[in-house]
């Protein structure tokens, strides 16, 4: 099976990277930072980060014909874990308003930087989505440009 690329017009255009990528039934999300429609790092902290990013990941998601309960593991890339846990409660609570209250399995790991110097979290994914919701086609997604 060949794997489709992922790419919503809703979120920045990629270049040498795709936002997501199908195989048959499962797709690899892409890892996310803060970036918002005009790339840039959302300013305010890392809830707000959390917010921005964990949204980019589930716009993707949703553009394969996801829903967050589809999702089976998720990774955090932290360049504070102090500051993360700190917020723990903020942050839980940004979960279940964007995705309810079922957790996939998760990991936390805390790096020196990411990709944007101001970015403070980047997270990644892969989801299961069942055949009943599953949008096989990379319609209305944007090509990976070469």
């Amino acid at each position: 099976m060949t794997p489709i690329p992922v790419n919503p017009a809703a979120l920045p255009a990629p270049s040498g990277y795709s936002h997501g990528t199908l195989s048959g039934n499962t797709l690899y999300l892409g890892g996310q930072t803060a970036l918002d429609a005009e790339m840039k790092i959302v300013p305010g902290g890392i809830v707000e980060q959390f917010r921005q990013a964990f949204g980019n990941v589930l716009t993707t998601l949703r553009e394969a014909g996801g829903a967050p309960e589809d999702l089976v593991s998720i990774t955090i890339y932290l360049t504070d874990i102090a500051d993360y846990q700190a917020h723990g409660k903020e942050i839980g609570k940004v979960w279940r308003e964007l995705a309810g209250p079922v957790y996939p399995a998760m990991a936390g790991v805390g790096c020196t930087s990411l990709w944007q110097p101001e970015a403070l979290i980047e997270i990644l994914g892969v989801a299961v989505i069942p055949d009943s919701r599953l949008t096989r086609s990379a319609s209305g997604s944007r090509e990976t440009p070469a």
